[in-house]
């Protein structure tokens, strides 16, 4: 004679998705933890999330909208720092303060542009390299080598002077700059990671190398290169600045922080203000990339912990 079992709609029960991702929520618990001791870190953070914040809103904040076009107030040029004019005002009488802020939307237009077309191009070069090895490998990272043996501003500066100045063109001379830099990444990761165990066992259970690249290697190599592209947000809005300083970058009356330092040498030391506040917002964006990069390595290299 058979019973039967009588089971509960509880035993039917769906986990949640908190029950689900048990692990996922504590080890984002542990990365928040391991980002929260590096005072710096968070120090970077808050200079990052200023600053855009300050891209984003700041052309429905700023007091003069239209300075940021090159208006011309010759009665009012030259003021120093004010109620009115809290950055004082430059050589046409343009709001310094107006200008700074617009150009923080422009140098974070820069940096998004020039980081992603980095990663665009070195990423896959360095899969590929890295995957394929033999002669692609050799090619490859032969043609990554000339890059990298020249200096990077100045290959910049080569390429922009044969392009001709201009903020599209220092772009693309920055980008063409960055990209080998990921291949050396990408490439060294991905060999170290190809004839991992988890890897053998895909392949060989039938997964195509696309599959292989896209679910095994490359969120694997993801970590550095998330830390990798937050240091190279600040570190391209410097090159960009540099362009403008040497006058192959944005063009005047472009409200481009470098090209403002540039004209604004010119009425050094009197006029102090006029290239004083935009290389501070170059020195602190630099600053806070550089740290929050910094601490993202702490938290998505295991070994930087030990």
């Amino acid at each position: 004679m058979t019973t039967k079992k009588h089971i509960s709609l509880e035993e039917f029960q769906v986990p949640s998705w908190i029950e689900r991702n048990q692990s996922t929520i504590r080890q984002m618990k542990l990365y928040i933890q391991t980002f929260r001791r590096n005072s710096s870190a968070v120090l970077g953070l808050g200079i990052v999330i200023v600053f855009l914040i300050t891209a984003a809103i700041g052309p429905w904040v700023v007091p003069y909208p239209e300075d940021a076009q090159g208006t011309i107030h010759l009665e009012i040029k030259l003021l120093p720092p004010s109620a009115a004019h809290w950055f004082g005002t430059d050589e046409v009488g343009d709001d310094v303060f107006t200008r700074v802020i617009i150009g923080a939307r422009v140098s974070l237009q820069i940096g998004l542009i020039v980081t992603g077309i980095a990663i665009l191009i070195g990423v896959p070069l360095g899969l590929i390299a890295g995957l394929v090895g033999g002669w692609t490998d050799e090619v490859i990272m032969r043609f990554t080598d000339v890059f990298l043996c020249v200096p990077g501003l100045i290959l910049a500066i080569a390429i922009v002077g044969a392009l001709g100045p201009g903020i599209e063109n220092a772009m693309l001379a920055l980008s063409l700059v960055w990209w080998p830099g990921y291949v050396r990444l990408v490439q060294a990761k991905t060999l170290s990671l190809k004839n991992s165990i988890y890897v053998d066992a895909a392949r060989s259970m039938g997964a195509s190398n696309m599959r292989i690249v896209f679910v095994h290697i490359l969120p694997n190599c993801s970590s550095p290169i998330v830390v990798k592209a937050s240091m190279d947000m600040g570190l391209a809005i410097l090159g960009a600045a540099s362009l403008g300083f040497l006058g192959l970058g944005a063009q005047p009356p472009f409200p481009e922080w470098g090209a403002m330092i540039s004209v604004g040498r010119n009425y050094l030391p009197d006029w102090w203000w006029y290239s004083f506040f935009p290389g501070l917002c170059i020195f602190l964006t630099v600053l806070g990339f550089n740290l929050m990069g910094d601490g993202l390595r702490d938290v998505l290299d295991p070994r930087s912990r030990e």
